[in-house]
């Protein structure tokens, strides 16, 4: 009734109140449509909440939205390395150079340097893989790896630092005036059993050549050593005993003029044939050493010695100066002999065929002899028999 009875009074009533009416007639139409929609029509796909873990909050709850950056963790914490450095001994080193470099870092390594106290101290170092070099001039280097992790103080102890251990090779190519100078200060001091010269012998086959001044230097050195003074009084002692060159007379001085007279006759034979004579026609007055083979091919070739020489180019050829030289100094001692006791050219020549024999078992004596008995002979040339 409500509606006919609205219809009814829409039909008698004015225009206006008709048009009013049919708005509301609409809108509570709309409303129920409304009504009916809501209700009956399912939801399909609902939206989850926001923030799972709030779900049981109030619906007016405001949500906390994490964006991703604010969930990423902050960068790791640096941390330090320290250690010592000291000797084997543990005596620890000041001022020693210490290098850390951060494997697979573009970073440049840090340099330190240990304290009074031997210690090294790295602040500020990123975590991960380091290698520590420590150096120092004169000492080998150590190379000690680790990892750092964050936060962390790590402790690298004590490093030891060993000096340096290398062998050096060194090539030198010595000029041929460096060999004979070294060759000639070796000569001087072969003495049989410590004292007595033993100057004129080389014990290396392929010795070099002596040079001039080499010649007269060996032979000045062996007319002034005190052996040679010695033995000329010795000699001069037995001819005073058995009145040997009477023309002398007796007493102090027929002693000195036989002195005088030995002396002579060692200085101007040892002067004209080891050195004038071997200057001029370039021998070596040397006896060199042979050592090995046979016992009779070492007498044969100590024999021959006596009466051949090597050149100062290596040959062996007469040894004229040995010869020529004992020949000049018998001459000449006739200027000083007692006239009574010159007997001419014949007892010169004698003379140097004694010589001559003399110096071949001389020689022998050398092969044989002489080089055990003398103690300070370079370890060279042919070896010991």
């Amino acid at each position: 009734m409500g509606l006919i009875g609205t219809g009814a009074n829409l039909k008698s009533g004015s225009k206006a109140p008709c048009r009013r009416a049919q708005e509301r007639g609409r809108i509570l139409v709309l409303l129920l449509f409304v009504a009916l929609a809501t209700h009956a029509w399912p939801q399909q796909n609902p939206v989850p909440p926001a923030n799972p873990a709030a779900d049981g909050a109030l619906p007016d709850t405001p949500q906390v939205q994490t964006s991703p950056a604010a969930q990423q963790p902050g960068p790791p914490s640096p941390g330090s390395i320290h250690g010592v450095v000291a000797s084997p001994d543990g005596t620890v080193y000041v001022g020693v150079r210490v290098t850390l470099a951060e494997t697979g870092s573009i970073s440049p390594p840090k340099t330190a340097t240990t304290d009074d106290n031997g210690r090294f101290d790295f602040a500020g170092v990123p975590p991960g893989a380091f290698k520590l070099t420590v150096a120092a001039d004169g000492f080998a280097t150590q190379a000690q790896s680790g990892v750092l992790h964050p936060g962390e103080s790590y402790d690298a102890q004590q490093i030891v630092l060993p000096l340096m251990s290398t062998t050096s090779e060194v090539q030198v190519t010595a000029s041929r005036q460096d060999i004979e100078v070294e060759q000639f200060h070796e000569e001087e001091e072969q003495r049989v059993f410590g004292v007595l010269p033993n100057f004129y012998v080389a014990y290396e086959p392929d010795a070099p050549a002596l040079s001039t001044r080499q010649k007269f230097n060996l032979a000045w050195k062996s007319s002034a050593d005190p052996i040679s003074f010695l033995t000329a009084g010795a000699f001069a002692g037995v001819e005073q005993a058995d009145n040997t060159y009477s023309g002398y007379g007796q007493g102090a001085q027929g002693y000195a003029k036989r002195y005088a007279a030995n002396y002579a006759d060692g200085f101007i034979g040892g002067m004209i044939g080891n050195a004038i004579l071997p200057t001029l026609l370039k021998q070596d007055p040397r006896y060199f050493y042979k050592g090995t083979g046979t016992i009779w091919s070492r007498v044969l070739y100590a024999m021959a010695s006596s009466v051949i020489c090597k050149s100062d180019s290596g040959h062996w050829q007469p040894d004229y100066s040995g010869i020529l030289g004992g020949l000049a100094a018998g001459g000449i001692s006739n200027l000083y002999y007692p006239a009574s006791n010159r007997n001419g050219v014949t007892l010169t020549f004698e003379n140097t065929l004694i010589g001559t024999a003399g110096s071949a078992v001389q020689n022998i004596f050398q092969e044989f002899v002489v080089r055990k008995l003398t103690p300070r002979i370079p370890n060279y040339g042919p070896s010991k028999p």
